[in-house]
């Protein structure tokens, strides 16, 4: 991943891993409120943790990596 900062909104670029791992998803680069609240009402992710260990996201990746 290289360059974490560049991955979130400059609000969170000096926070720690772990602070970030709890950090709302919109803290992310390009992910704005609505998507959040998407992201909260379709699967209950509100943490970029939420998002990283989600189980159809898990899914999806092993199906793509197993594809390739």
């Amino acid at each position: 991943m290289g360059d974490i900062a560049s991955k979130v909104d400059k609000a969170y670029g000096d926070k720690s891993i772990a602070e970030l791992a709890d950090a709302p998803v919109d803290a992310l680069h390009s992910v704005s409120e609505g998507d959040a609240q998407h992201l909260k009402d379709a699967f209950n992710i509100k943490t970029v943790r939420d998002l990283g260990t989600n189980k159809y996201f898990l899914w999806a990746q092993a199906i793509t990596k197993l594809a390739d």
